[in-house]
């Protein structure tokens, strides 16, 4: 059932969700309004409970005809947490802005873009375009293949680990766009975060690598495998980068279509993967 609910979800996905509407981010944040105390363990109590609502659920619609309330469940929650949805519409956004020189606009939407990490202070065009590009890559990590990693490792709780995941990826977001750093940090999302995403990041990195420059990205992959410090945002950009390494940093336009499509590849790559992974172990 999972590799038939994640080909619906990215299906309806690419198809029909535009804006916040379907996005569990938007959702949560009457619920992160209402938090006062900022620390790791709120992080951790809020997010387990999260789960805790989905498993319960689960466990009341198992069962119940033929499992269709299940499979629909399981639906309705991928669609929610896997996709960009509203950052699409502030990528397509900055596109249009960009080719029209309008530069307050286009510095509007990649502000949007690159909301969690930022942008260095007085960077030139050059290193704007390549941390625009990270941005982006990022971006289709976080909201598409590490929660799709989340949900076919749960397994029959497929749904828990997601809903898990994605919690704590919201909370990130809107402490970022809503609150100061030191709040954020007494969180303990980013380090949470860390953690989780150390597996899902290396394994999307050797993508990356055998789809670019392996000569150079595959001794830089191995590096990682022993790197617990290295933010895992800088590991899955500076990895993905080698595979761009041909495409100039200099168009304001062309530069993150490029990012935009090898995120694409990488995605294909992984659901293929995924699918004859689930199939072989279907079978044996």
């Amino acid at each position: 059932m999972t590799l038939f609910t994640t080909l619906l979800v990215l299906i309806a996905e690419r198809l029909f969700k535009l804006g916040e509407h379907w996005q569990l981010d938007h959702r949560l944040e009457v619920l992160f309004r209402r938090v006062k105390s900022f620390s790791m363990v709120m992080t951790l109590l809020m997010a387990i409970i999260a789960m805790a609502v989905v498993y319960v659920l689960e466990q009341v619609l198992h069962g119940i005809l033929f499992n269709v309330p299940l499979l629909l469940m399981w639906i309705l929650l991928g669609l929610l947490c896997i996709g960009a949805g509203k950052v699409r519409l502030h990528y397509h956004a900055y596109l249009k802005a960009a080719s029209r020189n309008d530069a307050h606009a286009r510095d509007a939407m990649a502000a949007e873009l690159t909301l969690i990490h930022g942008v260095p202070p007085e960077c030139d065009e050059r290193e704007f375009l390549r941390e625009l590009q990270n941005a982006l890559l990022w971006i289709n990590y976080r909201f598409y293949l590490a929660p799709l990693f989340w949900f076919v490792v749960g397994g029959p709780f497929g749904p828990v680990t997601l809903m898990g995941y994605a919690f704590l990826r919201a909370w990130q977001s809107w402490l970022a766009r809503y609150q100061d750093p030191r709040q954020r940090q007494q969180s303990g999302v980013d380090a949470i975060l860390h953690v989780l995403d150390w597996i899902p990041v290396r394994l999307v990195g050797v993508v990356y690598a055998l789809i670019g420059h392996g000569e150079k990205a595959l001794p830089a992959w191995f590096a990682s495998l022993g790197d617990r410090h290295t933010s895992q945002y800088q590991v899955l950009t500076q990895l993905a980068q080698f595979s761009l390494a041909r495409e100039p940093h200099v168009d304001k336009v062309e530069t993150p279509k490029a990012a935009v499509s090898m995120a694409k590849k990488a995605s294909y790559v992984v659901v293929v993967i995924m699918a004859l992974l689930t199939i072989y172990g279907t079978l044996v």
